[in-house]
């Protein structure tokens, strides 16, 4: 390893959040939920033209979804960075976002568990 490198590694994780969000804030519009799957977009245009922790994120997303703790978890950057950078992404078509199911939509436990005793008690 160079010292170069070795400079790089010690100083890489100095760089301010607002720095690498470039001082954007996340549209209200597009808030992003801890649990909202992110993948990235078969058709997405160059990704060459975006900031190299954008580029990072969706690389990241291309093995299919990953929720946006995950992403954070995997980059190693706070929960608010990684939404802005989701927001620049979704903005220029990068990304498709699964939100999540809203707990009124489940279906109940025990309806669930009828339903197993019902086939149980018809085909056991």
């Amino acid at each position: 390893m160079s010292t170069e490198d070795s400079a790089f590694e010690l100083t890489g994780r100095l760089v301010r959040p607002y720095v690498i969000t470039g001082g954007r804030e996340i549209p209200s519009e597009r808030e992003f939920s801890v649990t909202t799957l992110i993948t990235a977009a078969d058709d997405a245009p160059d990704r060459w033209v975006i900031s190299p922790e954008s580029r990072s994120v969706l690389e990241l997303c291309m093995g299919g979804y990953l929720s946006v703790v995950e992403i954070a978890g995997y980059l190693g950057l706070p929960l608010g960075i990684v939404r802005g950078l989701l927001a620049e992404l979704a903005e220029k078509g990068m990304i498709l976002t699964r939100a999540p199911v809203p707990s009124a939509e489940r279906v109940p436990r025990q309806l669930l568990e009828d339903v197993l005793h019902g086939l149980r008690a018809r085909f056991a």
